[in-house]
């Protein structure tokens, strides 16, 4: 159980202000998260790392000269937002272009993805690395579905120490995917961690039981079997890794790390490792710099990992090469840099004042906002155990996160007179940034492309009110990636749409419209229980989730439930 918390929305936050109030002489804090105290050389690639927090010392620990520029970092276990991530991308440039590196989790690849667009328009010039080290989580044939665990730490200190050497972007990128290619991981549990002021951890494993192949955002493995004894164990993970890697060439050299996910001790990590040094040897590998300890955690969680990294001779030089962060420290210390001073302010929000008519109607929204607020929070609980039965357990709160600033943003946007398209946008931009996670990418791309269909100067129409309703779901699917029968939010908001434009087109009343698609939704999201699900962090656990309808599918449909009471029957344009 995590015990030392004020309060848990505040835990991730209040743990960053400490961990650069310890480490001042390595990291500034900005918006978003830290970057180097030391300056970096004028034309230099910036890796920027980054995800959710809770698995220190990922990712802000391995900031520091020889590795990470700078480090973006979430809420607990959850993805930073698009902003999160631009604002340290932006303060880590130094005009040599950016790296992003982070898991390969489907909140981060949507944040990075749309932060990297944006530095793209600003005349940045960046690219993405998503590290797909865990051989449990997909089969050898779609190695691009797979998760980034504790292999993070090899691929992305290559990746860093290849930038420090002066490299262009190209070859940085080059050396960081050739690192990825010649990663795997493989892990185990003995028991499941304890999401900050919960009273239960996210899953557990039967006394005298390991769960093999966990992930480490508290999903559970995909499997269980008999605790073994630690070279019992070793001899698993190794033979795991050396199977999938399908290569044990004799004279080969490897870099490993022997990971701890939070409560296994670093005396038994070392007596595991014990065992996979002499596996490796036998095997024809030599070690090169192994590292044993916490790297990439799970919070409380306990079990740990293997990474075994097949080098070649760039990759052992860049793996070798100096660094010095508050969590990792290989050889000497390079030279003092001159230290710098950043902006750590938010970027303050500008508002447009709408017309007359539109600020009235944005009053209507902001009142819709506050009462999705109070819904999310009234449903909170049963949307996190549904999301837990397969996923991380954390849907619920992540809606609660988003749709509470959301609403905090909207309210402040009918303070400075905005619009409807104007408090939209601001509360979209809220959503997505607290939230973080999936969900937080997909709620906040709804309402930034709903705004877009709407403006700040007229009431909107039914007709303006469906298009906007369109509009946000085809961003969610675009963005998402998933289509009708993933068990994912799209199978409620596509029924949800299709029945909102039919019957309007019909002719039937907006208010009992909006009604009957909002029903669709609700019969829509109960019918995933039927199927597995396919994507995101489920899907490696799909069959389990039979039986219990998507978290998001029906968060969905509670919204759009909600929403429909703040509908008049009759909404005629006017224009200011």
């Amino acid at each position: 159980m995590t015990r030392l918390v004020n309060a848990a929305p505040n835990f991730a936050g209040e743990a960053l202000e400490g961990f650069v109030a310890a480490h001042g002489g390595h990291v500034l804090p900005v918006h978003g998260g830290v970057i180097r105290a030391s300056a970096t050389p004028a034309k230099q690639v910036a890796v920027v790392l980054g995800g959710g927090s809770g698995h220190y010392p990922a990712f802000a620990g391995w900031v520091g000269p020889g590795f990470a520029h700078g480090a973006v970092c979430g809420n607990t276990f959850a993805s930073p937002s698009a902003s999160q991530v631009h604002s340290v991308a932006r303060a880590a440039d130094a005009g040599g272009g950016v790296i992003l590196g982070f898991g390969n989790y489907a909140g981060d690849v949507l944040h990075f993805g749309q932060a990297a667009e944006r530095l793209r328009a600003e005349g940045v010039d960046v690219r993405t690395l998503a590290v797909t080290d865990d051989i449990a989580s997909a089969p050898r044939q779609k190695r691009d579905q797979r998760r980034g665990v504790a292999g993070d730490l090899i691929v992305f200190k290559v990746a860093c120490a290849a930038a420090e050497e002066g490299l262009e972007l190209d070859a940085v990128e080059a050396i960081g995917r050739r690192a990825n290619d010649a990663t795997f991981s493989f892990g185990v549990a003995f028991d499941g961690c304890t999401l900050p002021g919960a009273g239960r951890a996210l899953f557990t494993v039967e006394p005298g039981q390991m769960a093999i192949g966990l992930g480490i955002h508290g999903e559970p493995g995909i499997g269980e079997q008999p605790l073994l004894g630690a070279d019992e164990l070793a001899d698993v993970l190794v033979g795991e890794i050396l199977d999938e890697a399908g290569t044990s060439q004799p004279g080969g050299r490897v870099a490993v790390l022997v990971n701890g996910l939070g409560s296994v001790k670093y005396e038994e990590l070392f007596i595991v490792y014990r065992r996979v040094a002499q596996r490796l040897g036998k095997a024809g590998l030599t070690v090169v710099r192994p590292t044993v300890g916490e790297q990439v955690t799970s919070l409380n969680m306990s079990g740990l990992s293997l990474t075994v990294t097949f080098l070649d001779d760039d990759l052992e030089r860049y793996w070798t090469a100096p660094a010095d962060t508050p969590a990792f420290h290989r050889g000497p210390v390079l030279d003092e840099q001159s230290r710098r001073v950043v902006a750590a302010a938010v970027p303050g929000r500008r508002i447009r004042p709408g017309s007359t008519a539109s600020q009235a109607c944005a009053a209507r929204v902001a009142r819709a906002m506050a009462h999705v607020r109070d819904v999310m929070a009234q449903h909170e609980a049963r949307l996190g155990e549904i999301d837990a039965v397969a996923g991380d357990g954390d849907h619920g709160i992540g809606m609660a996160r988003g749709s509470v600033a959301a609403a905090q943003a909207a309210a402040e946007a009918v303070s400075g007179q905005a619009g409807v398209r104007g408090l939209l946008v601001q509360a979209a931009e809220a959503w997505s940034e607290r939230a973080g996670g999936t969900s937080g990418a997909l709620w906040g791309a709804g309402l930034t492309a709903a705004a877009r269909a709407l403006d700040d100067e007229n009431t909107p129409t039914p007709g303006d009110i469906v298009r906007a309703s369109r509009a946000a779901v085809d961003a969610v699917v675009r963005l998402g990636g998933a289509k009708p029968g993933d068990k994912t939010l799209v199978d409620a908001a596509i029924p949800f749409v299709q029945v909102l434009e039919a019957r309007t087109a019909a002719g039937t009343p907006f208010a009992a419209a909006w009604s009957a698609a909002a029903e669709a939704a609700t019969e829509a999201a109960e019918a995933t229980a039927g199927i597995p699900a396919r994507l995101g962090r489920a899907r490696t656990h799909g069959d389990r989730s039979i039986g219990t309808p998507d978290a998001g599918a029906v968060s969905f449909a509670l919204i759009v439930s909600a929403l429909g009471i703040h509908f008049p029957t009759h909404q005629p344009r006017e224009q200011a």
